[in-house]
């Protein structure tokens, strides 16, 4: 069954890497991460689900993703680029979702 968290970055700008440790996630996950710009209100962003990404101009996405964890040694996670193509810092909207493990793993 699918899982997913929304984290929120702010004032990201360029490509920075980063980590998001979830229990769910595991070296074998199957990870897929979307991203959006996130316009905060003059109180900051709501954190409950109650508005929308704001979709600007700037191009925001993910690449590089690799699922990371091992029962009883590394804490399971997510390691990712996320690219915020601005000239300015924005904040971006990242929803991290894992899916059932990999099943089968083969070399091509």
């Amino acid at each position: 069954m699918a899982r997913s968290i929304r984290v929120f970055y702010s004032n990201i700008q360029g490509v920075t890497r980063e980590n998001f440790n979830w229990p769910p996630i595991n070296i074998k996950s199957a990870v897929i991460i979307t991203a959006a710009e996130w316009a905060s209100g003059p109180l900051g962003p709501s954190l409950d689900g109650s508005h929308r990404p704001h979709l600007g101009t700037a191009p925001i996405w993910v690449s590089n993703v690799g699922a990371h964890g091992v029962a009883g040694g590394e804490a399971g996670g997510v390691e990712f680029l996320l690219h915020v193509d601005s000239g300015t810092p924005l904040n971006a909207m990242v929803t991290i979702t894992v899916l059932d493990d990999i099943e089968q793993f083969v070399r091509a």
